[in-house]
């Protein structure tokens, strides 16, 4: 009967609890006892004929800006939240899919939220993971998991502050006793700097440039604090006044200007959390230090200026990129003794302590 069994279990699989890292640029997979397994752009490719989704992801972030009349790439979520139901649910459904493998068993999935979520935000998030196929939806603030992703004992009475810039929002939270003491959540992030940077070029330059040219220019030479030494980078776009293609040069020097409104909100987010935060938890802040975690923080300087802002040492967390799912699959291994109808993970937290 044992041979039977475990000849079954490797057949078909067992229950495999999941972590979803739902971002609005991009999606990871965090498997019980595997760790991540997936990481792809949150973005899908629909034949607007059929309504049938042709890629998801990778494939898909490919076709942006470059499909026919009949096919459209989009983003389903906006500013960390959903903004096309249907298509946010086949896309949960084709990553549980693509994590569970052969699992006939429908896992328990925990999926991170911005922390300044409304309850019918929260609900919209929890009914799609459970339409794709989830036996039970739990959800966990960002600024949480990405503590606990990075490594931080929330349990204590010690408080820590956490800035997490993903794609689409940017939290930042005070976290002691395992819950959120005060929090601020600007819809001000990753896509807001890209957003900044096509402004600024067709400002200064007179070239239109795409979103997936803006991230390049970010990536390789955004800064929020002058280089040491200056670097350049030339893309290719649309000039506004020939209407024919051109080719410019773009400076770090140049942005600071280029990105000064968005990293203005930042800043501001975080002095806001501050000024608010009780005096004893502030002390242990400056003790502690601001941690920083997301795709965002890793833009040059931005921890140098808001440690220059506030007087307060900031570090970029290890795995800045991966904290909020490694945080969000950590927490898997509590799922077990949450009480029955408990949908935010955070607040229960908060509750128990």
């Amino acid at each position: 009967m044992g041979k039977f069994w475990n000849l079954l279990r490797s057949f078909f699989g067992m229950r495999k609890d999941i972590g979803i890292d739902l971002g609005t640029a991009t999606v990871l997979v965090y498997v019980q006892g595997k760790g991540i397994v997936l990481k792809e752009p949150s973005v899908v490719a629909i034949d607007q004929n059929t309504d049938k989704i042709l890629k998801v992801g990778k494939e898909a972030q490919q076709m942006l800006g470059r499909t026919p009349g009949n096919i459209t790439a989009i983003r389903p979520l906006r500013d960390g939240v959903i903004s096309q139901y249907e298509y946010t649910l086949r896309m949960i459904q084709y990553f549980i899919k693509r994590a569970c493998g052969n699992s006939i068993l429908a896992p328990r999935v925990v999926i991170c939220v911005p922390s300044g979520i409304t309850e019918v935000e929260e609900r919209a998030v929890v009914d799609a993971a459970t339409q794709a196929g989830a036996k039970n939806t739990y959800l966990i603030e960002e600024p949480v998991a990405a503590a606990i992703g990075a490594g931080i004992d929330i349990s204590t009475p010690n408080g820590h502050m956490i800035v997490d810039i993903g794609g689409g929002t940017c939290d930042v939270a005070v976290i002691s006793l395992g819950g959120v003491v005060v929090s601020e959540s600007i819809k001000v992030a990753g896509d807001r700097f890209d957003e900044a940077i096509i402004r600024y070029v067709r400002r200064r330059h007179n070239v239109l440039i795409g979103e997936r040219t803006a991230e390049e220019i970010k990536i390789k030479v955004g800064c929020a604090w002058q280089r040491e030494e200056p670097r350049v980078i030339e893309v290719k776009g649309r000039c506004l006044v020939q209407g024919l293609p051109k080719v410019v040069r773009i400076s770090s020097l140049e942005m600071p200007d280029a990105l000064e409104e968005p990293i203005t909100a930042i800043i501001e987010a975080v002095c806001s959390v501050i000024e608010r935060t009780p005096p004893e938890l502030v002390g242990d802040i400056l003790y502690n230090g601001i941690v920083m975690t997301g795709g965002g923080s890793l833009l040059y300087g931005l921890d140098r200026l808001i440690a220059n802002v506030t007087g307060i040492k900031t570090k970029i967390a290890d795995k800045a990129v991966s904290c909020v799912a490694i945080g969000t699959g950590l927490s898997l291994e509590h799922i077990s003794s949450i009480p029955e109808g408990t949908i935010n993970i955070s607040r229960q937290r908060q509750k128990q302590n």
